[in-house]
């Protein structure tokens, strides 16, 4: 629960970008960070009840653009659906390679990461391809270009703070 909450704070730190549906966001930071300092199952479970509560109604994803919240099953038409179908995936994978011994160094943590992250732009713009029946070179332009240079710096500085982490888990 804590986990997931910490996922659901950080999706309200966005910028809304003026050329892109997908804002900038932390939850990206809180998927990775969970799954690696939970492990699979429980970062697994951290990031669907995310997704559960927001299918729920509640607003928990980021806001979009407009400054609203997507909620309920308004959220399986978002254009943002693929991130956080991204975030389950990236919670188990992160968590995956984290019981496999990857996040004991900070080198193998970041691969971990960025593993994770790869994850979610897979999904994210697979489907922002297909909900806005996008040109990949715009596909490209919204939904990932624009987060390249956050997301190495998100993964860093989750990377530094995970051994902090683990120590509030344990």
């Amino acid at each position: 629960a804590a986990a997931t909450a910490f996922i659901a704070v950080s999706a309200q730190v966005a910028i809304r970008l003026p050329f892109s549906p997908v804002p900038l966001t932390g939850q990206t930071f809180a998927v990775l960070m969970t799954g690696a300092a939970l492990g699979t199952s429980l970062g697994l479970a951290s990031a669907s009840l995310y997704f559960a509560l927001a299918l729920a109604g509640l607003p928990v994803l980021a806001p979009t653009a407009e400054g609203t919240h997507v909620t309920g099953t308004a959220v399986l038409s978002s254009p943002t659906l693929g991130y956080v179908v991204g975030f389950l995936i990236a919670s188990a994978a992160v968590g995956a390679l984290a019981e496999r011994g990857f996040t004991r160094t900070p080198l193998r943590t970041v691969l971990a990461m960025v593993v994770g992250n790869v994850a979610i732009y897979a999904s994210g713009l697979l489907w922002l391809h297909h909900a806005l029946a996008a040109t990949w070179s715009n596909t490209i332009a919204w939904g990932l270009t624009p987060f390249l240079i956050g997301d190495a710096i998100k993964i860093a500085v989750a990377a530094g703070l995970l051994p902090t982490v683990w120590r509030f888990v344990r």
